[in-house]
């Protein structure tokens, strides 16, 4: 699994009908740290159709302060296509890919994906396609807003997201105004996991840049 917080992956299903509903591509982009998602639905899975999504969920992420560096996708032939990879090139992404016919590979894609399943697409018979549509995106919103995530400390995926920009404001601000950088204290580090120590990195030092005054 890409563990570059600052980066995502990007994953497209197909969705069967049930009943009187129809099919539809569901592309998808977590991040890969605060697993905030970014979900469009289409009619197909073509290169020019995967380039357009990433395009606008690269928009999408960067107004919430998160910078995407890397994108890990599965093998798709949208995924090799001379779009996506100008998309990816003109963003300044470098594109990673998962192990053929390993999709734990992208896990967190995976995972999202079977919740997606269970409690939007299937949980419930829709009359038709555009009623299925109609309610993912109150869906959604639960799930980045609302729904907590074990791997956040049980708190939902906007919660995280949101620390990021006003941490790093903040110990910018001291930096340029003040001349003062901030030490951080952390007693019995020790006992903190991998997502713990993830979260402080990103906080005190979002770009992971090695020349930030907080690195």
């Amino acid at each position: 699994q890409l563990r570059q917080p600052l980066g995502g992956t990007h994953h497209a299903r197909r969705l069967r009908g049930r009943g009187q509903a129809g099919y539809g591509f569901v592309h998808v982009a977590i991040d890969d740290h605060t697993r905030l998602a970014y979900v469009e639905i289409h009619e197909d899975e073509t290169r020019h159709t995967a380039a357009a999504f990433w395009t606008r969920a690269y928009a999408w992420f960067a107004q919430r302060g998160i910078t995407v560096q890397r994108v890990l996708t599965d093998n798709g032939p949208c995924y090799r296509s001379h779009p996506w990879r100008d998309t990816l090139a003109a963003l300044g992404i470098t594109h990673l890919r998962t192990r053929p016919y390993r999709p734990q590979t992208n896990g967190k894609a995976e995972r999202f994906n079977r919740t997606l399943l269970n409690e939007w697409a299937y949980a419930r018979p829709y009359r038709s396609e555009t009623a299925r549509h109609r309610a993912f995106p109150g869906w959604l919103h639960i799930y980045n807003h609302h729904r907590p995530h074990t791997a956040l400390g049980g708190k939902p995926s906007f919660h995280t997201a949101a620390l990021i920009p006003q941490a790093r404001t903040a110990l910018a601000a001291e930096a340029a105004e003040r001349g003062r950088n901030p030490i951080l204290l952390i007693d019995e580090a020790h006992i903190l996991d991998h997502n713990g120590l993830d979260a402080i990195r990103l906080l005190t030092n979002h770009d992971l840049d090695s020349g930030a005054p907080f690195a």
